[in-house]
């Protein structure tokens, strides 16, 4: 992608991620290192049905890049310097504080290196990592392409709270614990079944999209587009805002109408779609549902709905991660870490999927003891056929090659705060009884090792 044309979807792309990203728009101060910022802690070195994630130990060697006796350098990437949304530095700041005063990973304390990415920085704070980070853990970046090459080139691995391109999304070297898109299935088909023929049948033969208009926004799009085709919906209208935001929604919410459309997908910043929804209520029109993507998840956009949360019906899939909501113990655990550790913090989704990816780090890592090298660490990691975060999510299956879980869990936006819909959970708080489909459409491919003239036997 030009610098030009990069440019040009600034507006939207650091709130508009392609691996269900359910940005909240936290914006809190700076996290720091995590190097161990809480005082010596009684609090359990266990999370969830995890035990002992973290622990004393003697474990000695310069294994790898970025582990020595006594410390393990990790890096985590975040557009902060341009979004100044810190919630994956927070993610960071919170996990290796908890750890660290449980002993670190087998006596080796750990340090996270913020790569600030700044939505543009991506390739320049890539090559930062390959110098003297062991992994990647815990974060994200819109433009995460930019720097898939530099790092495959390095061997690096990456455990991501969430990816976006495809490049980065299907590539080497990466495992993503939580729940998220894989390039060749069809994202939130099970969702989309769910609405077109469950909950909102009356809505199929008109359905809406509109997105912002850019490049990336395009692609996921089309993708929605084929998803809900296959789920049995007929589109009436089709279009595009401009990347930069829109002063009057009158003329769109005026063709939503004209349509009669009843079901509306949205991609786009979660404020632009308020004022739509608005100006939609103050013509007294509902539609039957709206799906402002699992980005406007949180207090934000609620906010700014104002009045319309109880007019429009707003729906997200958070595509199997546990509500922020849910009274479940685990939940609860982990806003005790947060007010403990970061307690002007506020947790998010993306700060869930963060903390998964942290766990699946520690984990692995502490299984290979001594010999703590990438190739263990991932060898590790991917043998998880079942890997839930300590029950922060539903189970995934991180074998490479492996289909995405067809578990999802929708929220509904009320004026008293999000609540779960009811979309029938057959496992827990998830449904899991649509299978997964394959897409059909060519939306790109990962970049592998080979790509780059490398092979898994160079990764030691």
């Amino acid at each position: 992608m030009r610098p030009q044309r990069i440019l040009a979807v600034v507006a939207i792309t650091a709130a508009l991620v392609a691996g269900c990203s359910g940005r909240s728009g936290e914006t809190t101060e700076e996290s720091g290192g995590g190097d161990g910022g809480g005082s010596s802690s009684s609090v359990s070195s266990s999370f969830g049905d995890l035990k002992d994630v973290c622990q004393d130990g003697s474990a000695k060697g310069a294994t790898s890049q970025g582990v020595t006796d006594d410390g393990i350098q990790i890096g985590t990437f975040s557009d902060v310097g341009f979004t100044k949304n810190a919630e994956f530095e927070n993610a960071a700041k919170v996990f290796t504080s908890w750890c660290n005063d449980n002993g670190g990973i087998n006596g080796r304390k750990i340090t996270s290196n913020l790569r600030d990415s700044k939505l543009l920085a991506v390739r320049q704070q890539m090559s930062a990592a390959c110098k003297q980070d062991f992994a990647l853990v815990g974060g994200g970046a819109a433009l995460d392409g930019l720097g898939t090459k530099e790092r495959l080139n390095c061997l690096l691995p990456n455990f991501p709270a969430q990816t976006s391109q495809a490049a980065e999304l299907g590539s080497d070297l990466m495992v993503q614990a939580a729940p998220a898109q894989k390039l060749g299935y069809m994202p939130y088909y099970q969702f989309r079944e769910w609405l077109l023929k469950d909950a909102y049948p009356q809505s199929a033969g008109s359905v809406g999209i509109i997105l912002g208009d850019s490049p990336v926004a395009k692609v996921l799009g089309d993708m929605q587009v084929e998803s809900v085709e296959a789920a049995g919906g007929t589109f009436v209208y089709n279009d595009k805002y401009p990347a930069a935001g829109v002063s009057d929604w009158t003329p769109y919410a005026q063709s939503i109408k004209n349509k009669g459309v009843k079901g509306l997908i949205f991609y786009g910043s979660f404020d632009q779609l308020a004022k739509l929804e608005n100006v939609l209520s103050g013509m007294n029109y509902k539609l039957d549902w709206i799906d402002p993507n699992n980005n406007a998840y949180g207090e934000p956009f609620l906010k700014l709905l104002g009045s319309a949360a109880g007019t429009q019906n707003n729906l997200v899939d958070l595509s199997g991660i546990l509500p922020l909501e849910s009274t479940e113990p685990v939940m609860a655990q982990l806003k005790e870490l947060y007010a403990k550790y970061a307690p002007d913090a506020t947790l998010t989704a993306p700060s869930v999927r963060a903390f998964s990816s942290w766990l699946l780090f520690a984990k692995s890592a502490a299984s290979c003891g001594d010999n703590l090298t990438r190739s263990c660490l991932l060898d590790a990691a991917t043998k998880e056929s079942a890997w839930t975060g300590g029950g922060l999510q539903a189970a995934q299956n991180l074998a490479p090659g492996a289909a995405p879980s067809p578990c999802f869990n929708v929220e509904q936006a009320t004026p008293s705060g999000w609540e779960a819909a009811d979309f029938d959970p057959d496992q827990g708080p998830y449904r899991c009884n649509i299978p997964v489909k394959k897409t059909v459409g060519d939306f790109g491919s990962g970049m592998t090792l080979s790509d780059v003239g490398k092979s898994a036997s160079d990764v030691k």
